[in-house]
């Protein structure tokens, strides 16, 4: 069998790491790695440079191994970089009501509409919509420096007429992207129905942004192969699927992580791990048990509130090798915090002010191991700092190292007892377990060498990194095989079937079944999949529900849920 070849690449808030892999399934081999820094205000540059990198390295058959790609999937943490630093878009969130709660209660950010209006869960209007307030809001919102809106019914899942009023209204008023919420989701916890439409909204600039970026590099290299994207839950989407839903790729980064681990280290598939994954502007964190990555059964985590996102169980804190020290007051009082901001590398790198890595070096010295670059820089600048608050360079250097880790372990702990809270989802099966306890730890990312000792006593727990630990991310992209998930509605009294997410409705008759519902919602999955370049896909119901009711004649009927997705998974290990 002729081998193939697979890119890989992983956009991070500090550098782009590219991997060309070839072979097939057990015969896999590195053809060549490569990692250049990430210029935020020229990605196609930091695009196009890692893929010059992938071709010039020496030793390799890169530039051969380039021309011959079939197949491109992308990983970033650039959106949860910008959300973990507040410097993601200002969204405006259009709300619609219903009876029940009123909707502003679970709303996020400081630019909010609720539109007169609504549904009942049926989906049958009880009111009539109201956009004359909400369209001037929207021209407000656009005057303001709004980047986008969000519009959000609350039964819109059962009929999208109002949603869809309210998203013509605002798109008409102020020109702005609109982001749809039953577009995203078809489930009807509208708390979480908000902030999964909220943080579509914040991310599409800069997700589309970083897309047109590689596109235009890929094209620039001559590469024209398929090309995905990493979703939270560790599977890929084509680009053109992953556009008009960047918030499942909020956490791409975390799964590249994951899924990286899987292909790098067999000895994840026994007991209980933990994965840090720490980066040059956060440390991502996700869980093993029995050799599965975790899944998040309450839907993905941004900020304190929940979306509709299937995700890996995984949090993002913003730690990583050149995350600020700031200080506070002077003397024994002093409090060193490390992150969460990053302005540029560490001054071991040419950087201006003192970070994380820089308090490694300077604790470490002329003992400093592994690509710490210029270590005197690091011991001059925290020097200087150390001056500014009455410390010695050592102890200031301490502090800043100690709060890292601090803030390391304490988000790890609280990831392990959320997860422990509940039975256990992995992605390969659902099972229930008293509780997962790591009994090691693998670490991946540019800092690795420099703080795992130091991991190792915080944990009190081994902890290893894998071969090619440094481009892991771009590994689990490479690998990762393709996803995505369908759920579909069912009212056999009024005669109809609706997949939100796709738009679609179509007419039922009044004998239609939850098995009937089964297969139609693999067909329709299935089918577009295949319309989006990924063919073949293999589909297993998740959920399917059923449920009497009485008409508004009377009569009895049903109303029907089904949710199905691809399993995903990695092509194979190194």
């Amino acid at each position: 069998m002729k081998a193939s070849t697979v890119l890989g690449i992983d956009a991070g808030g500090t550098h782009t790491d590219a991997v060309l892999i070839t072979g097939h399934g057990a015969d896999l081999r590195l053809a060549a790695s490569a990692k250049v820094k990430t210029r935020h205000d020229d990605l196609p540059a930091s695009v196009r440079e890692v893929l010059a990198a992938l071709a010039g390295e020496p030793g390799s058959d890169g530039a051969a191994a380039l021309a011959a790609v079939e197949r491109v999937t992308l990983g970033t943490t650039l959106a949860v970089n910008a959300l973990v630093q507040g410097r993601a878009g200002t969204v405006g969130l259009a709300l619609s009501a219903g009876p029940g709660l009123n909707p502003a209660r679970f709303a996020l950010g400081e630019h909010v509409c609720v539109a007169p209006g609504g549904l009942d869960h049926r989906g049958v209007e009880v009111s009539p919509l109201q956009t004359d307030g909400l369209a001037r809001q929207a021209a407000a919102w656009r005057d303001a420096g709004v980047a986008a809106v969000a519009c959000v019914g609350k039964f819109s899942p059962r009929n999208p007429a109002h949603e869809r009023v309210m998203g013509a209204a605002v798109a008409k008023a102020s020109g702005l992207p609109v982001t749809l919420g039953h577009r995203l989701s078809g489930r009807l916890n509208f708390p979480r129905r908000v902030a999964t439409a909220y943080y579509n909204a914040a991310v599409q600039r800069l997700h589309n942004a970083f897309l047109d970026a590689v596109e235009a590099a890929l094209a620039d290299a001559g590469i024209h192969a398929a090309t995905r994207l990493l979703k939270a839950d560790g599977g890929a989407v084509p680009v053109s699927l992953s556009r008009r839903e960047p918030v499942q790729s909020i956490l791409s980064g975390p799964a590249a992580s994951v899924m990286g681990v899987m292909a790098l280290c067999p000895e994840a598939g026994r007991g209980c791990s933990l994965l840090l994954d720490m980066g040059g502007t956060t440390t991502d964190m996700a869980l093993f048990a029995d050799g599965s990555p975790v899944i998040d059964r309450d839907g993905m985590l941004l900020q304190g509130r929940r979306t509709l996102v299937r995700a890996l169980a995984s949090t993002s804190i913003g730690v990583g090798g050149d995350s600020l020290l700031t200080v506070e007051g002077t003397g024994a009082a002093t409090r060193v915090r490390t992150g969460p901001l990053r302005e540029g590398p560490a001054m071991a790198f040419g950087g201006v002010r003192p970070t994380l890595l820089d308090a490694l070096n300077a604790l470490d010295g002329n003992s400093a191991s592994g690509d710490r670059g210029n270590v005197a820089a690091s011991r001059d600048g925290v020097a200087a700092l150390a001056v500014l608050c009455g410390l010695e360079p050592r102890v200031l250097a301490q502090k800043a190292v100690d709060d890292a880790l601090a803030r390391v372990t304490r988000a790890a702990h609280e990831l392990i007892d959320a997860v422990n809270a509940r039975p256990i989802y992995t992605l390969a099966a659902l099972k229930a377990a008293r509780e997962a306890r790591p009994d090691r730890i693998w670490l991946v990312g540019g800092p690795a060498d420099c703080i795992r000792e130091r991991l190792a006593a915080a944990f009190g727990l081994p902890v290893a990194s894998p071969p090619h630990a440094a481009v892991a991310n771009a590994v689990g992209a490479a690998l990762t095989l393709p996803t995505a998930g369908l759920e579909i509605y069912a009212d056999t009294g009024r005669g109809l079937l609706r997949a939100p997410a796709l738009d679609l409705e179509e007419r039922i008759n009044k004998g239609f079944t939850l098995d009937a519902a089964e297969r139609r919602a693999g067909e329709l999955l299935e089918a577009h999949l295949a319309a989006e370049g990924v063919p073949d896909a293999a589909v297993e119901v998740l959920e399917a529900d059923l449920f009497a009711t009485l008409d508004d004649s009377g009569y009895g009927s049903k109303d029907i849920r089904v949710a199905c997705q691809v399993v995903p998974g990695i092509a194979g290990r190194l």
